[in-house]
């Protein structure tokens, strides 16, 4: 699947389950490896909501999975406590003639460098958005089973989960500026 060159400004769009908005990211093309395709944030960069916008302070990229459809991880840089943050989705996809896409399903999985380590986040939202959106039983099961999963291998360091990796992604996000 062609892809743009490295150091290409991008938008990565969030939906809702509903198909309302959510994130919009401001990001550029790093490039691919095998877990997927990566794309970086740099200090300075906006993402927004309806009701909120905020100007990164730090660095970060994410990448959308290569085999996988149902998360984004975004591996944050420092002076960022947060360094780990998995969105849990659905639908991530990234067509070959249109901008990387996903639905934010509310379950996040973030490692944090500070007491509170490794947690799932917004279990309340995923139950008061379960009912509120109608979210499919057999699509919770398997976004639980996901962030389960994903909290185990983030607890392992596992890549992509680990710094190496993000400090490599980081580095190419750097070698651009």
């Amino acid at each position: 699947m062609p892809r743009p060159v490295p150091g290409t400004a991008l938008d990565f769009i969030w939906r809702k389950w509903d198909g309302t908005p959510h994130w919009h990211h401001e990001v550029v093309y790093l490039g691919s490896d095998e877990h997927g395709e990566w794309v970086g944030q740099r200090i300075g960069a906006r993402a927004f909501r309806p009701g909120r916008e905020v100007t990164l302070s730090s660095a970060s990229v994410m990448l959308l999975p290569v085999d996988r459809h149902d998360w984004v991880l975004t591996l944050n840089d420092a002076p960022e406590l947060t360094r780990v943050y998995i969105d849990v989705a659905w639908d991530v996809q990234w067509p070959d003639d249109g901008l990387p896409t996903a639905i934010d399903m509310d379950l996040d999985v973030v490692r944090r460098l500070d007491e509170r380590g490794v947690y799932i986040d917004d279990e309340d939202e995923w139950a008061e958005h379960s009912v509120q959106m109608g979210y499919p039983v057999e699509v919770m099961a398997e976004l639980e089973a996901t962030a389960a999963d994903l909290h185990r291998r983030v607890v392992a360091r596992e890549k992509p989960f680990d710094d190496e990796t993000a400090d490599h992604w980081l580095g190419v996000l750097s070698d651009l500026d």
